[in-house]
């Protein structure tokens, strides 16, 4: 067991999970920022190259297919420090047009025995003009924009909240990803109705082409969708001829979890990620890639906690991985264990690596 897991996480799960975050977040930017910060974590945490799970997809490198899920590093603070760890990318976010300080606190909470976080942020951030200059530093490491709407910008006027958005990271960011699957923004999961949504994903392709080099486009979605319900996503994606999606934001279900229904009805309303959500997620992605075919790509995210969790997923039909809770827990080696697990697995023929160039 790691010195992480075995002393300083126990330690840190004492006190508040928002205020821990943010202690994290700072000593990260901070102290891991500069050349020797840097060199630090490249020496205990950069992983060895793994030349078996590159990918090249969209024009870009990915080093191998584990990245960091958005939520995270909203406002673009992190990404060398994050980078140095070994993540492949890093998606930043939700941004929107607005800065905002989300819903009141508190309002991140851990359910240890579960491996498994909730939250109701309600997409706290700085707002996406404050993310540009950090962003003209990012160097090579490849980010994706996750974008929103501001909470109190009505749906009917949401599609120009993404459209500022999309704008001003346009020159910044390697992809973007619309999330219209947030349970924590009142309304927001409406957008993922069908007309609604095909709105929103016409506006922002339509902007997108009269780019010389277009940006891929994805869409996050909820794991609490009816079959019906990813039928009419398959049908979207595919009219409108998007990139990817990525399968999938938090849930609201509470069923089937070891914590107490006392501990989990006090914590209340908010998303739940981390390990209960890891199967549901795997579901959605196979059933997203018997419908879709070999396109769009997705990118899988959902209670990956090491690298069989991850093979699981890139087995149903997912070409990448997110990761969040399962970094929390496991702490800043949790990218290099996870390689060193797939690798170990690609040597011994426990599994087989299906690489989609696209």
């Amino acid at each position: 067991m790691s010195l992480y897991k075995k002393i300083i996480a126990p330690l840190l799960f004492t006190q508040d999970a928002e205020k821990v975050h943010h202690w994290i977040t700072g000593i990260l930017e901070k102290g891991f920022s500069n050349a020797f910060g840097s060199n630090l974590l490249k020496t205990f945490y950069s992983p060895k190259r793994t030349p078996q799970l590159e990918q090249k997809i969209w024009n870009l490198h990915f080093d191998h297919p584990i990245g960091l899920a958005a939520g995270f590093d909203k406002d673009a603070k992190l990404i060398k420090p994050l980078s140095n760890m070994g993540f492949s990318f890093i998606e930043i976010g939700t941004l929107t047009p607005k800065g905002q300080s989300g819903n009141e606190k508190p309002r991140l909470f851990r359910l240890k025995e579960d491996k498994a976080l909730i939250n109701r942020m309600g997409f706290n951030n700085g707002g996406v003009e404050a993310s540009i200059e950090r962003l003209k530093k990012k160097g090579k490491i490849i980010v994706g924009g996750n974008i929103g709407k501001n909470k109190l910008t009505p749906n009917k006027e949401a599609i120009s909240d993404y459209l500022k958005c999309f704008h001003a990271l346009f020159n910044y960011v390697d992809y973007f990803v619309l999330n219209v699957s947030s349970p924590n923004t009142p309304g927001l999961r409406e957008l993922q109705d069908k007309e609604p949504l095909m709105a929103l994903i016409s506006a922002v392709q339509k902007e997108n082409v009269t780019y010389s080099s277009p940006k891929p486009i994805l869409l996050k979605i909820a794991p609490d969708l009816s079959h019906l319900e990813l039928d009419d996503i398959v049908e979207v994606l595919q009219l409108c001829k998007l990139d990817g999606v990525i399968a999938t934001n938090t849930t609201i279900d509470r069923s089937n979890l070891n914590s107490s229904r006392e501990k989990v009805d006090a914590i209340g309303a908010g998303g739940l990620s981390g390990k209960p959500t890891g199967r549901k997620s795997t579901e959605i992605i196979r059933y997203l890639r018997e419908k879709l075919g070999e396109e769009p790509i997705i990118i899988g995210v959902g209670g990956v906690f090491n690298g069989r969790d991850a093979i699981q997923k890139i087995h149903a039909g997912a070409n990448l991985i997110q990761a969040y809770t399962g970094f929390v827990y496991e702490g800043p080696g949790f990218i290099k264990n996870c390689l060193q697990e797939m690798n170990h697995g690609l040597k011994s023929g426990h599994w087989t690596w299906k690489s989609r160039r696209i």
